[in-house]
This record gives C-alpha cells, sequence and structure tokens, in this order.
C-alpha cells in the first residue's frame, strides 16, 4: 500500500481524487514517470511499461512554497511546478517513480537539480540547434541513456519490438489529437479556444490511453457533425485568434478566455501545448533510436539556435487557420521566447501582413485588468 501525504485531509476534493487515482494506478503495479515538456520522448516511457504524466505547474498556489528556495524573479511555471513538488500538493510528482526533464532553459535545469534530491530526476540535454551533424549524434545519445535509465529502474528490457509498437500507438494518438485541434480550421469553429485548451491539459491527467484516444475521437466526430448541421455556411466575422509563445495553462484565463469574452475567437495554438509536436509524426520504417532522435530533436522551440521551423509554422498556421491577429504569450523571465518575440512580431506584421501583440505575465492576477484592456484595443484593431 501507498501512503498519502500528511495534508490530504486538507485538499479539495478534485485534488484528492487525484491522488486516489493515482495511488490506484501504482497499487496496481503501474509505474509513473513525470514529466516537463514535449521534448520527453513518451515513445520510451510507454515502452519501458510506464506511464507519462505531466509536472508543469499551472496556479499560483504553489508559489510561495517554491520561493522559499527559488528566486521571485523566476518563470512562474517553474516556481509553480517546484513548489507543488516540495509541499506535496502535486499527486503527479508524488507519486512519480522518477522524473524526466530536459535542459530547455536553465533556470528549469537548476531546478532539476533540487527536484533530484527529492525524487530520482533524469536531465536529457539538448543540444543548442538542430541542424548540425553531431546534434543527431548527441541526441541520439541521449535518447540510449534514457532508454538504459528506464531499463535498470524499472528492471524491463526495452526491445526494437517493445519500442516500435509504442511508436505506432502513439502516432496514432497524434493522429486523433491533431483532427481535434484542427476543428479550429473550420469556420466559424464549432469549439471555443478555451474549450480546446482545457480539453487537452485534462487529457494529460488520464492514464487509460485506448478510452483517451476513444474520447477525442467521439468528441471530435460530433463537432464536424455540429459544423455540418448548424454552423457551415454561416461564416462568422470575430476576429480569427493565434496564440503562440510559452504555455498557457496558468494564464488560460486572463488570457484566452478574455480574448473570447471580448468578441474575437482563439482557433490556433503555435505554441508548447498547442499541435506543433504533433504535426510530424515518427518514422515507423527506420531504426526506432534514429526515428525518436530525428522526431524529438525537430521539435521548434525558442531554446534552439537558430530556430526556422516556428516561422514555418507560424506561416502554414497563419493560412490554413484564416488567422487575423497573433497574440505571443511571455511569461515572466522566459528569455528565450521573449527574445525571439522580436522576430515573430516582425515575421507576423511584415512578411504576413497580421496584427500582433506580445503579453508578458506570470501567474498573478494582478495584471488582470491591465491585460484586458490591452486585448481590448487589439481586437478593436481586428
Amino acid at each position: 500500500m501507498y501512503n498519502l501525504p500528511n495534508k490530504f485531509d486538507e485538499y479539495s476534493e478534485a485534488r484528492r481524487e487525484g491522488f486516489l487515482r493515482v495511488k490506484e494506478l501504482k497499487e496496481n503495479g503501474t509505474k509513473v514517470v513525470g514529466v516537463f515538456c514535449t521534448y520527453t520522448p513518451m515513445e520510451l516511457i510507454y515502452a519501458a511499461g510506464a506511464v507519462p504524466v505531466g509536472l508543469c505547474g499551472v496556479s499560483e498556489e504553489s508559489i510561495p512554497d517554491a520561493e522559499v528556495h527559488l528566486p521571485k524573479n523566476l518563470c512562474p511555471l517553474i516556481k509553480s511546478s517546484y513548489g507543488f513538488a516540495v509541499s506535496d500538493k502535486c499527486p503527479y510528482f508524488y507519486f512519480s517513480d522518477m522524473i524526466v526533464g530536459e535542459t530547455t532553459c536553465d533556470g528549469k535545469k537548476k531546478m532539476y537539480e533540487l527536484l533530484n534530491e527529492i525524487k530520482h530526476t533524469h536531465v536529457m540535454h539538448l543540444p543548442q540547434g538542430q541542424k548540425k551533424d553531431h546534434a543527431f549524434k548527441y541526441w541520439r545519445e541521449e535518447m540510449l541513456e534514457l532508454k538504459e535509465v528506464l531499463e535498470e529502474k524499472f528492471g524491463v528490457e526495452i526491445s526494437d519490438k517493445k519500442l516500435r509498437q509504442s511508436i505506432i500507438d502513439r502516432n496514432y494518438e497524434r493522429k486523433v489529437l491533431l483532427d481535434f485541434y484542427e476543428l479550429g480550421k473550420l469556420n466559424p469553429s464549432p469549439i471555443t479556444g478555451y474549450e480546446v485548451n482545457t480539453v487537452m491539459e485534462a487529457l494529460g491527467f488520464q492514464f487509460d490511453r485506448r478510452s483517451q484516444c476513444e474520447y477525442i475521437v467521439k468528441k471530435t466526430n460530433e463537432l464536424r457533425e455540429k459544423y455540418e448541421k448548424e454552423l457551415k455556411g454561416k461564416k462568422s466575422n470575430r476576429p480569427r485568434i493565434l496564440i503562440t509563445g510559452c504555455p498557457t495553462g496558468g494564464v488560460r484565463d486572463k488570457i484566452i478566455k478574455t480574448i473570447e469574452d471580448l468578441g474575437a475567437d482563439v482557433v490556433a495554438f503555435e505554441n508548447c501545448c498547442g499541435p506543433k509536436e504533433k504535426m510530424e509524426l515518427v518514422d515507423e520504417t527506420i531504426d526506432p533510436i534514429d526515428a525518436l532522435t530525428y522526431k524529438y530533436l525537430n521539435i521548434n522551440c525558442s531554446v534552439m539556435t537558430p530556430n526556422p521551423g516556428r516561422f514555418k509554422s507560424l506561416d502554414e498556421m497563419i493560412d490554413e487557420y484564416q488567422i487575423d491577429g497573433v497574440v505571443e504569450v511571455i511569461l515572466q523571465a522566459c528569455h528565450t521566447f521573449n527574445v525571439e518575440s522580436f522576430n515573430v512580431k516582425n515575421f507576423v506584421t511584415k512578411e504576413k501582413g497580421k496584427h500582433y501583440i506580445c503579453i508578458e505575465t506570470d501567474y498573478s492576477k494582478s495584471d488582470t485588468g491591465q491585460i484586458g484592456t490591452r486585448l481590448n484595443a487589439f481586437i478593436e484593431t481586428l
């Protein structure tokens, strides 16, 4: 039997349910691996017989706990994630058998050192760029090292057969999720951006992959049917917005909801929690480690220099989703996205001829009014 944290009875009902759900999973013999980023090769974790679960904090609730150890002027996602870990408020960190992180920013990689003092944290070291030959070789070695760590940790062998099947299964999941995201291409969209973002976040805490896919396929089909029967031919005059930049989980209400309350539609996400990781599948015909290396090295993140893939993705999505305006979300102290926003603004406004606004924020509610005022003025220009 696994023990619950000492403060379990003080937690909300939803959080208690989360603890009990993961506790039951563990007692049934399933291993849990906490993850932070789309660079994590989920296929290796599944092939090891474990399940990955996201640990990115999306609430200011735990930040005071984190600031006992971490500087106040750090990214809110890092502080929130660490705070939930040290306070035993996150069921997924609490019951994780190990953590896998990647060096996507200096703040995170130093946080992983502190997390490792609480729970075994394996860090994958990303190359600084994608195009040089040695970047592939370096990242491939990181894949092999993670494979060995998982095998040793869980006493399993990750055979080529298991890994190939894991790749096939994960590719299918990507196709299912991409179909759901691409509902935003319809005009009018049969689902709000707020709902899309909420549904996708919730999926990260469901452990039955088959049921998860069945649910998304059913929901996608229902929404497409709704579009065909009720919405087709009734083109909306509401501005169509693309969100880019940092993850939006912790700022969903004050940015995505505010945009839609002000009369625009968020129809596309070109950010960490959007479809860009799902657009490229893992090659099922070549060596599986090579295939995973190519796939996960190719993710367009501002940590890479240069990062041309992001602008290619923006170019395609602005056209395919019929975008009128781009809202870039920058979390406080996220230096790579913040610096890259200069080039994003120039690309969106000069090359694509679209409106652009950059919102730098954190998880607090103190700037909600200011953000609302700025977004209102932005949407009026559309």
